[in-house]
C-alpha cells in the first residue's frame, strides 16, 4: 500500500512497541502456521457445515491462497469481502493475509450504495459474497459491481455461484508467496460511525495481532475457551474478541447464523460454549428466553456485553438469569478497546464499561477546547497506543479533524474515568439534546426509564422544535400494559429527575431501527418521527 494511503506510527513509538514485546513482527500467515504446528488436531472453527482443526484451517488457507493466486489476484490488490458467519470467511481471511491482498471487510447488511463505494474507492479487483443471505440475493448485487466498477474482475460466491465462481472450487496446490511486512496494513475495517459512508480503518499485522493477544489476556482465555460469535463476524469486536483472541489462546471459535435464542441456545448446549459477546438488546432477549428454555447453558463462564452502553438496571439481571459472569466491554475499529478483569468487583462491573487492554494505552479526557478535564469529570475521550490507528485510509482532510496534532484519536465518546482507570461512557459528543439551552444526556434518561416496570427498552432522542431547538422524545418498547407519557413523567419525578429533563413526547414502538452492529439508530428514529 502506498505510504500516502495510510498513516504509520512515528518511528519512536513503533520502536517502543517492538522493544516492549507488543509488536511481534510476525504476519498473520505465519501466525496460523505456527498455531497449526502447535495444536494440530485441536478444533479451531465450528460452523453449521464445517468443523475444522487448526491443521485443517491452515491447509485450507494455503490452498485457497494458491487458488486465488492462480485466478490472478496478487499482493497489493484490494478485495471486498462481504460474507456472513461462515467457516469460509475465516479461511479466506488467512488466505488473503498470506497472499498479501488487502481485504475490505464489509457487512452482510450493506447494499449497493456502500458496496459500490468500497469497490470504487479502493479500486477492488474482486468481491466475495454469499449466494442468498436473509432473503437477499448477493449475486445480483455482485453482477452490478462487475458491470459498473472498472477495476472489478472477479466475483466469488460462498454457496451456489450462479454464473460466478464458487468459493469452494478455488483450490490449488500451495505455491511460494512473497513474505509479508508485519508493519504494513493487513486489512481495512469499517469505522463505527452511524452517519454517511463508513471510513476505512487500516490495521497492520503488528497492531491487530497485538490487540487480539491483549484481549485474550484481559478475558482470561485459554485452550479450554469455546467462544460463540452470534453478531456479524465482520465487525472488529467479533474479529478481535472472538476470532483473534480465541486463536491466540488455542481455543475454539464457534460461528452461529443468528443471536436468536432458538438458534444460539442449542449451540451453547451442544458445543459447551464458555464465552460469547452481545449487544444490550440481545442480552435482554436472552434474559427473557431463559424463563422458558430447556437448553443447558451451564457451560457459560462469561458473557461480554458492549457495542453500546449497558444500562445498570439491565446489567443487574444478567448474572442471575444466565448463570455466568457479566463482563462489560468497549471498543472501536480504530483500535482502543477495554474489558473488565476477573478481579473487578461487582460495583465496577455494573457501573463501568471496562479497563483498556494495554498498559501502553494512553487516554485523555478533554473539554471542547482540548483541555484535560479534572479527574472524574466527563469529557471527550482521546486515545493513542500500540493498536489505535494514526489515520484513516485515504482521508487526509478528515484525519486533520479526527486526530490531534500529537496523534491522539478523537473518539467522539463522552466518558469519565474512575480512580481505578475504568471507563464510564456517558454518551456521544453529539448525542445530547439541547432543549432551550439546557443540555440533556439521552443515556441518563434511558437508564431511569428502563427501571419502569412497563418499559422493556427505550431510546431517547431530540426532535426539532422551532421554539426550543429540540424537544425530548422517549421511544419505548412496552412491557405488558402500555405506559402513558404522564406515567413516565411521574416516575421520573419520583426518581428525582430535574424538570427540564422530562420527556415532552412518548412514542410506543414494537422495535427500534438498528445499525449493522445492532445498535439503536437514533438518526433513523429522528428521521421517522420528525
Amino acid at each position: 500500500m502506498s505510504g500516502t494511503d495510510w498513516t504509520p506510527w512515528p518511528e519512536e513509538f513503533a520502536e517502543r512497541y517492538r522493544k516492549e514485546g507488543l509488536w511481534a513482527g510476525r504476519p498473520f500467515g505465519e501466525s496460523l502456521t505456527h498455531w497449526a504446528e502447535e495444536r494440530g488436531a485441536r478444533t479451531a472453527v465450528v460452523a453449521p457445515d464445517h468443523r475444522w482443526s487448526y491443521a485443517d484451517l491452515d491447509r485450507r488457507a494455503d490452498r485457497l491462497a494458491a487458488g486465488l493466486h492462480r485466478a490472478g489476484i496478487r499482493a497489493g490488490d484490494h478485495v471486498v469481502v462481504q460474507l456472513p458467519n461462515l467457516a469460509e470467511f475465516v479461511a479466506l481471511l488467512f488466505a488473503l493475509f498470506r497472499l498479501g491482498a488487502l481485504p475490505v471487510i464489509a457487512l452482510p447488511a450493506h447494499r449497493r450504495s456502500e458496496i459500490r463505494y468500497f469497490c470504487e474507492f479502493t479500486e477492488a479487483v474482486a468481491l466475495f459474497v454469499p449466494d442468498v443471505h436473509q432473503g437477499f440475493d448477493h449475486r445480483e448485487l455482485a453482477a452490478e459491481m462487475l458491470a459498473g466498477v472498472p477495476s472489478m474482475r472477479h466475483v466469488f460466491v460462498a454457496g451456489d455461484p450462479g454464473s460466478f465462481t464458487a468459493l469452494a472450487d478455488v483450490d490449488a496446490d500451495p505455491v511460494p508467496l512473497p513474505a509479508r511486512d508485519p508493519g504494513e496494513p493487513a486489512l481495512l475495517l469499517l469505522s463505527g460511525g452511524t452517519t454517511g459512508v463508513p471510513k476505512l480503518v487500516p490495521r497492520t499485522h503488528d497492531d491487530w495481532y497485538y490487540s487480539g493477544r491483549a484481549v485474550a489476556e484481559a478475558c482470561d482465555y485459554d485452550s479450554s475457551t469455546v467462544h460463540l460469535v452470534t453478531l456479524p463476524i465482520a465487525h472488529n469486536w467479533t474479529l478481535t474478541h472472538g476470532l483473534m483472541a480465541t486463536f491466540h489462546a488455542g481455543g475454539t471459535l464457534v460461528l452461529a447464523p443468528s443471536a436468536d435464542p432458538d438458534v444460539a441456545f442449542p449451540i451453547i448446549a451442544g458445543e459447551r460454549v464458555t464465552d460469547t459477546g452481545m449487544v444490550p438488546g440481545v442480552a435482554l432477549l436472552w434474559i427473557e428466553a431463559t424463563e422458558w428454555t430447556d437448553d443447558d447453558l451451564s457451560s457459560l463462564r462469561q458473557v461480554t456485553i458492549g457495542g453500546t452502553k449497558l444500562n445498570p438496571e439491565l446489567a443487574k439481571r444478567v448474572e442471575p438469569a444466565l448463570g455466568c459472569r457479566l463482563q462489560q466491554a468497549f471498543g472501536m475499529a480504530e483500535g482502543l478497546c477495554g474489558f473488565h478483569r476477573g478481579t473487578d468487583p461487582q460495583d465496577i462491573r455494573l457501573l463501568s464499561q471496562g479497563l483498556p487492554v494495554s498498559p501502553l494505552d494512553e487516554l485523555r479526557v478533554v473539554d471542547s477546547a482540548d483541555r484535560d478535564v479534572p479527574p472524574g469529570e466527563a469529557g471527550e475521550l482521546l486515545a493513542r497506543g500500540p493498536y489505535t490507528i494514526r489515520g484513516y485510509y485515504r482521508a487526509p482532510d478528515h484525519n486533520a479533524r479526527a486526530f490531534s496534532s500529537d496523534g491522539f484519536y478523537r473518539t467522539g465518546d463522552v466518558v469519565r474515568l474512575l480512580p481505578t482507570g475504568h471507563v464510564v461512557f456517558e454518551g456521544r459528543v453529539k448525542d445530547q439534546i439541547n432543549r432551550g439551552g439546557d443540555k440533556i444526556a439521552a443515556e441518563e434518561l434511558e437508564n431511569h426509564l428502563l427501571a419502569h416496570p412497563q418499559v422493556r427498552d427505550v431510546a431517547v432522542v431530540g426532535l426539532p422544535d422551532e421554539v426550543l431547538g429540540e424537544r425530548i422524545c422517549a421511544c419505548v418498547i412496552p412491557k405488558g400494559d402500555q405506559p402513558a407519557l404522564d406515567d413516565l413523567v411521574d416516575f421520573l419525578v419520583e426518581r428525582g429527575v430535574a424538570p427540564y429533563k422530562l420527556p415532552d413526547r412518548l412514542e410506543l414502538m414494537e422495535s427500534f431501527p438498528l445499525t449493522g452492529l445492532g445498535k439503536v439508530s437514533k438518526k433513523d428514529l429522528v428521521a421517522r418521527l420528525s
